[in-house]
């Protein structure tokens, strides 16, 4: 018996060798399958090397690439909705998901906001679009949870995760473009 290294499947004295007739577990099949595409691998990576070899690079030089102000802060999000109050559901959306959502307050220490505190922030003092907002978004939040529901910081302060307070302020954006506001 061989011990190749190359050998695809292992016998030991105890086992007996597969015969054509006995069909192969899955075990030996994936066995199969993993040493041929390691040897196919190990051939792929030899030509690349082959047919590459001659080929000569020289390296970048960054400075000859980038000739501009590097800018490292993020870009503003353009509006993507036309309408003001949905443009700034919009961007409080956004920047409850960059900044972080908190509850029981506006903004907490780490500087996350609640749903109320993001449109606020967003609304950038104008409170007539801050409260068209807020409004817009109770009323995306009764549609799906009911009548119930008080308020928007009562809806916020009542998750533990910002996923649904997420969810509404995005599905509100979309419901103030719908009606043009």
């Amino acid at each position: 018996m061989s011990t190749s290294p190359y050998s695809l499947a292992r016998t030991s004295p105890t086992t007996p060798a597969p015969s054509a007739a006995t069909p192969l577990s899955l075990e030996e099949r994936l066995t199969l399958i993993d040493a041929a595409m390691t040897v196919r691998l190990d051939e792929a990576k030899v030509a690349y090397e082959v047919n590459t070899s001659h080929i000569d690079t020289e390296p970048v030089d960054l400075a000859d690439i980038i000739t501009g102000p590097i800018d490292t802060a993020s870009a503003p999000l353009p509006d993507l909705y036309p309408t003001p109050v949905a443009a700034v559901l919009q961007r409080a959306h956004h920047r409850l998901v960059s900044g972080g959502w908190c509850k029981d307050t506006l903004i907490d220490a780490d500087g996350a906001r609640c749903m109320l505190g993001a449109i606020r922030t967003e609304a950038r003092g104008d409170r007539r679009l801050e409260a068209d907002a807020a409004s817009v978004l109770l009323d995306a939040i009764r549609r799906q949870f009911g009548d119930d529901v008080e308020s928007v910081p009562l809806f916020n302060d009542a998750h533990g995760t910002p996923r649904l307070p997420l969810r509404m302020v995005d599905h509100a954006a979309g419901l103030a473009d719908a009606r043009g506001l």
